[in-house]
This record gives C-alpha cells, sequence and structure tokens, in this order.
C-alpha cells in the first residue's frame, strides 16, 4: 500500500526571547535523528497532557528551566524520513533558571542565527521570527 497516512506526533517546542529579543537554540544530541542539528528546544507530548504541560516538563527535563508562562505563536507540520510531527511553537519571555545541558547537549543565545546547521522545520521560523524580532 502506498501513500502513507499517519497522524502527526504533537511536539511542543519553546523559543525563550530574551528582552533584547535574543533566543535560545538547543544542538540536538548524539544518538538522536539528525544529531548535532541545532533547534528550538521542546518535545514529544506524552499522552494526558496538554501541550503547555508538555513544553514545561521538557524545559525542565533538558534544560533545568521552569518555564512560568508561554503564550502560543505558530503550528507547523513537517514530514522527517523519521517521523511525520506537528510543532506547536510557543514564545516565552517568563521563565526560572538559567540553562543547562541536561542531556549534554550544547546550547547558545543567538540574536542573529548563526549556528548551523539548523533542523529542517526550524528554517523557515527563523525568517518569521526575526520579522517579529527586528522590523518593529
Amino acid at each position: 500500500m502506498s501513500g502513507q497516512t499517519t497522524r502527526p506526533i504533537d511536539v511542543a517546542v519553546g523559543i525563550l526571547m530574551q528582552a533584547n529579543g535574543d533566543v535560545l537554540l538547543g544542538q540536538r544530541p548524539a544518538g538522536k535523528p539528525y544529531e548535532g542539528y541545532w533547534e528550538f528546544p521542546g518535545g514529544k507530548v506524552d499522552p494526558g497532557e496538554t501541550i503547555v504541560q508538555a513544553l514545561q516538563r521538557e524545559f525542565v527535563e533538558e534544560l533545568g528551566l521552569t518555564i512560568v508562562s508561554a503564550e502560543p505563536w505558530c503550528c507547523v507540520e513537517h514530514v522527517y524520513p523519521h517521523a511525520h510531527v506537528r510543532l506547536h511553537f510557543f514564545i516565552s519571555r517568563d521563565w526560572r533558571g538559567a540553562p543547562q545541558g541536561l542531556e549534554g547537549q550544547a546550547f547558545a543565545w543567538q540574536g542573529a542565527v548563526d549556528v548551523a546547521p539548523l533542523l529542517p522545520a526550524t528554517i523557515p521560523l527563523i525568517e518569521w521570527l526575526d520579522r517579529m524580532r527586528f522590523d518593529r
């Protein structure tokens, strides 16, 4: 049977934005698909979890940060060779703690994004985000 029709996996993604517009990007750890690629932090929504609950859990697990509040920004579907994902992006300007790479991943605050390679689903979002951050 051709034409695979799988339901997308819901993923909560957080864009931490500092007052100056800088955003936090993390590098995917070894052993994961697209290892070494840069992305906005987040992860799969577990059964019974809301997207915001998943976002908060992932930020504690990956970065040791507590998301105090986050506003929905956009939702994008992307089909990777290994998975069909529905990415729910939230912007947070209110969190507690300083980021730590709890999964051994690198992370970087970025103004004009100059890390590479970027995860494919992230690339168009950087352009939208730059318009929001810099074209005021």
